[in-house]
């Protein structure tokens, strides 16, 4: 399409505009730039978010597998571009790395992980607040945000994310010390709840998540439980109704079932191998599982007898070539003591588990110890030497036996394993790809080798913590050179190691071999067979592995492999838990939303089950045990509270389908609107410095003085691996936008040629062979939130006034300018009247929407201040009560003493009824203070500041 200056400052106009919250247009530049699939419920989700300039924050609460992370990255990613840019997201610990890559993968953005290691280098760099970041969102995990509590509540916040919210529904509980502090140090801020359980066992977890959002939804914990305790256990439906209208402002939630027609889930079908452990194998397991149980031992840290011990056991699980090398470095500290040398009790045994075990450091953090350690030899007795020299001949013993098996009956197992499932994914038409899964990097060795046997040799990439293997550095090196100049080149080693890996894996590997580093932070729908060679106990962790592949996106069925020690009581039952109670390996969704909110996390369970394995001794004792654990976990899911969520969180589906295909329309006429404008804007602008395919949406900027930025850039998604994606937030773009955005345009005359355009547009037809004069004007209004409204005003050489609407399509067909042109004073006067009657429409639309707002915060003020006074009248209420109870009790009394005593008990019961009353008049006063001054906090948003700038006008001519 032909263009000229005017259509260029147009689309610059409608590129930056700032828009009200409550419109899908708020998102239009978000949805163009990110790297995801348009879903309308997460598109309806991140819009209310935004629903009200007064809002201090939401709750996103869809169920699990509807993309709460897009969710949350979509409102992200608009903060971002409306350059409020303090963001952070506190997340569990293992899920911070996932929260880096999506954001990176789908919105380009850029996180930094804060951890004690990273939080120091940045204040050693001299940023003496590392929370502060100009141009990174912060992410951390709950035990760090609460550790530097003081750091959060000094940081001025656009936006806190925080997921996996309902770990903080305790909030009201004393107790709760996380859940407290983060309430406090992030109180003034806006913030976004995620979480698929924001109801589990009581309503007042729901009273907990909304608080934390803001504090005046609901009056206090007494008041609350006054009017709604009764609703779980005695439901009336009057009561349901205003507690679903008052959560209603704050709390989304979709199901899955609602959006069906927009997305196409994929199942899991769980295939088990059982295997038996050989003679030797067997004999090992028993004799470092008797070990273990010993109630001392000298090898293992006391302080961290537990944790030491739960590694130990998932390492015996995972191999023999895994356990062999951890009695040598056992028996090499024992040795030590041995020798009389300084003891340096955990630190060679705790670096040698790191290097081992790469979740090492996660499980420290999230089980903690509390044992007080022995720091030197020189406290041990001649006896307890003794004992020493005996344990370390035992793990001589133990090392020698584990070295001496070289046949692992688990392992040859896998091959066969593979097989099976590759022919179940050829039966479904997906890709012979697999992933497996071990918790040990020296088996992830020996499963390499083992496999490069059995005929897989060059078709395996593996994946770890640390990546420094010989074949994943060539991998990384050939992936450079191949993504040189292109986005997928972050400049950060370790992000675009696993990058390579992973792109290794899709495009020429078959198995991917990995530890838990790849369990969180990496995406590979392309794959449909996981294998957990060895099975985590935490729920939690299974989910994140199988969620690596069954994701968006994934376009067939996922084969989940297990292996099943049929020697093993107690691993047989941990599989039962996990598959029969939790779900985890077959249908289409995996583990429950209600029994994964139930635990908690994961870490519960994993603990009682190891705590089974060390305390359990016979067949009979650990059936017991895992009895009782399931017991406990089927009396924690309350069936009356899912019918109390239900009719509290989830609307009607009629009323959501209809929002979902609105907002889906909306949305996509807002992209192809946007998108068609950046084109246009950029192929006009840089025509002298790019060649341009607009076919494929594709251009390359040749080297020029004018444009610094330079390559190929590849508009919307699937860019190639040697293009850039080009977006509304891209360097290039915001410099093309901004040179528009800051022109000052002269009037000139402009030919519209609507002949030569494909386009039928009615309102123009009937203008043809006509000419007239065409102002447009920015209206900035400032008042709860910033708005820009277009002021297109235009009239004919006869004088008839172009309806507002209209008048931007002429930017839609080819024009050129033809020259100078200069308009009377009365073509001038009539333009300025129809102006400032459109500039009054948008006062209007502006301040009507501001009367809703702020009609919907006073009253909610006021449902918090008749919450406080019922509170207060309540005590009255118990107290007038007791008073007539004693006052019946007083006349059924005979003996005159007696009688004065209770007529005496009564007389200071009303005096401190009297007192109460004294005291709710003066409460009901400062509650109407409190009021007042939220008031006036709103009030003083409320005055509306404008300013009218004139964009550019022009003589108009369509042909």
């Amino acid at each position: 399409m032909s263009l000229t200056p005017y259509h260029a400052k147009y689309f610059a106009f409608e590129l930056t505009k700032r828009v009200a919250s409550d419109s899908v247009e708020k998102l239009a530049s978000a949805l163009v730039d990110a790297q995801v699939d348009l879903n309308p419920h997460q598109v309806e989700a991140a819009l209310f978010a935004f629903r009200s300039p007064l809002s201090k924050g939401a709750i996103l609460a869809d169920e699990v597998g509807l993309g709460k992370t897009i969710e949350a990255g979509l409102v992200i990613s608009q903060k971002w571009a409306e350059q409020k840019r303090n963001i952070l997201i506190i997340s569990p610990a293992n899920l911070r790395k996932q929260w880096g890559q999506e954001l990176q993968d789908k919105f380009f953005l850029q996180a930094l992980i804060l951890e004690s290691k990273s939080f120091q280098e940045e204040i050693k760099a001299g940023n003496l607040n590392p929370f502060d970041q100009k141009n990174k969102v912060v992410i951390c995990s709950y035990q760090f945000a609460k550790s530097n509590a003081p750091y959060l509540m000094h940081t001025r916040w656009d936006l806190v994310v925080i997921d996996e919210a309902h770990r903080l529904r305790n909030v009201y509980k004393p107790g709760n010390i996380i859940a407290r502090t983060l309430k406090q140090s992030l109180e003034p801020f806006p913030k976004v709840l995620l979480t698929a359980t924001p109801l589990q066992n009581s309503l007042l977890e729901l009273y907990g998540l909304v608080s934390i959002i803001d504090d005046h939804v609901f009056g206090d914990l007494k008041s609350f439980k006054a009017q709604y305790s009764r609703v779980e256990n005695h439901p009336d439906p009057l009561v349901y109704e205003e507690l679903k209208e008052r959560i209603q402002p704050v709390s989304i939630r979709t199901l899955r079932r609602q959006v069906l027609e927009y997305i196409k889930y994929t199942e899991r079908k769980a295939f088990v191998f059982e295997f038996f452990p050989s003679d030797r194998e067997q004999q090992l397991y028993n004799l470092v599982s008797a070990y273990l149980q010993r109630p001392k031992s000298y090898a293992l840290p006391a302080s961290q007898r537990k944790l030491m011990t739960l590694v130990m056991r998932k390492l015996l699980a995972s191999s023999s070539f895994a356990i062999s090398g951890t009695f040598r470095k056992m028996q090499e500290r024992l040795g030590e003591i041995l020798k009389r040398h300084e003891d340096r009790e955990e630190s060679i045994w705790e670096s040698y588990l790191e290097a081992e075990y790469e979740d090492y450091d996660e499980l420290k953090d999230e089980w903690g110890e509390e044992e007080e350690a022995k720091s030197n030899e020189s406290w041990f007795t001649e006896d307890e030497l003794l004992e020493v020299k005996e344990e370390y001949e035992l793990l001589g013993t133990f090392a020698e036996l584990a070295e001496s098996i070289e046949v692992n009956a688990k392992g040859e197992k896998l091959a066969a394993a593979l097989e099976s499932g590759f022919k179940e994914s050829e039966k479904r038409g997906a890709p012979k790809k697999a992933i497996i899964f071990t918790e040990s990097k020296r088996t992830q060795e020996y499963l390499a080798e083992l496999l490069g046997r059995k005929g897989y040799e060059g078709k395996i990439v593996l994946f770890n913590g640390t990546n420094a293997d010989k074949a994943s550095k060539k991998i990384y090196q050939h992936w450079l050179a191949a993504n040189q100049g292109s986005d997928k080149v972050t400049g950060s080693p370790t992000a675009d190691m696993r990058a390579a890996l992973v792109d290794e894996f899709k495009e020429r590997a078959q198995i991917m071999i990995a530890t838990e580093a790849a369990a969180e932070g990496i995406n590979l729908q392309f794959c449909s067979i996981v294998v957990n060679y060895d099975m985590p106990w935490n729920p939690q962790r299974i989910e994140q592995r199988i969620g690596r592949c069954h994701r968006y996106g994934q376009k067939y069925d996922v084969i989940v492999i297990n292996f099943l020690n049929k020697r093993n009581a107690a691993d047989e039952r941990v599989y039962k838990l996990l598959h029969e109670k939790f779900n985890l390996f077959n249908g289409v969704f995996g583990a429950s939303d209600e029994v994964l909110g139930t635990i908690e996390s994961g870490v519960d369970i994993e603990r009682k089950i190891a705590q089974i394995y060390q305390e359990c001794r016979t067949e009979e004792e650990i059936n017991e045990s895992f009895n009782l654990l399931q017991q406990e976990l089927e009396a924690s899911i309350n069936q009356q509270m899912q019918h109390t969520k239900q009719k509290l969180l989830e609307n009607f589906d009629e009323e959501v389908h209809e929002k979902l295909r609105v907002n889906l329309a909306a949305s996509r006429e807002y992209i192809s609107k946007y998108e068609n404008m950046l084109w246009n804007l950029t192929k006009y602008s840089l025509q002298d410095e790019a060649t341009f395919d607009d076919e494929n949406l594709v251009f390359e900027v040749t080297p020029s003085s004018k444009v610094t930025i330079q390559g190929i850039f590849k508009l919307g998604k699937n860019a190639a691996e040697n293009q850039f994606t080009y977006r509304i937030q891209h360097p290039l773009a915001q410099q093309v936008i901004a040179q528009w955005e800051n022109a000052i345009l002269d009037t000139q005359e402009v030919l519209f040629d609507y002949t030569n355009t494909s386009k039928k547009i009615s309102g123009l037809e009937s203008l043809v062979g006509q000419s007239g004069w065409l102002k447009f004007s920015k209206l900035f209004i400032k008042s709860f939130q910033d708005e820009d409204y277009l002021i297109a005003s235009a009239i004919t050489d006869e004088g008839y006034t172009i309806p507002a609407e209209l008048v931007p399509r002429f930017f839609s067909v080819h024009a050129e300018v033809m020259c100078s042109a200069s308009p009377s004073q009365e073509f001038l006067g009539q333009l300025a009247r129809i102006s400032e009657e459109l500039c009054e429409e948008m006062r209007a639309y502006s301040m009507e929407k501001n009367t809703a707002y702020f009609s919907e915060e006073y009253e909610k003020l006021d449902h918090w201040a008749d919450d406080m006074k019922i509170s207060l009248e309540k005590e009255l209420a118990d107290l007038d009560a007791e008073i007539k109870l004693k006052k019946s009790e007083a006349r059924k009394i005979t003996e005159l003493k007696a009688k004065v005593s209770a007529q005496r008990e009564i007389k200071d019961l009303e005096k401190e009824r009297n007192e109460k009353r004294k005291k709710l008049f003066e409460a009901q006063d400062t509650i109407e203070q409190q009021k007042e001054k939220l008031l006036s906090e709103v009030e003083s948003q409320l005055n509306q500041e404008e300013k009218v700038e004139g964009l550019f006008l022009i003589r108009w001519r369509i042909i």
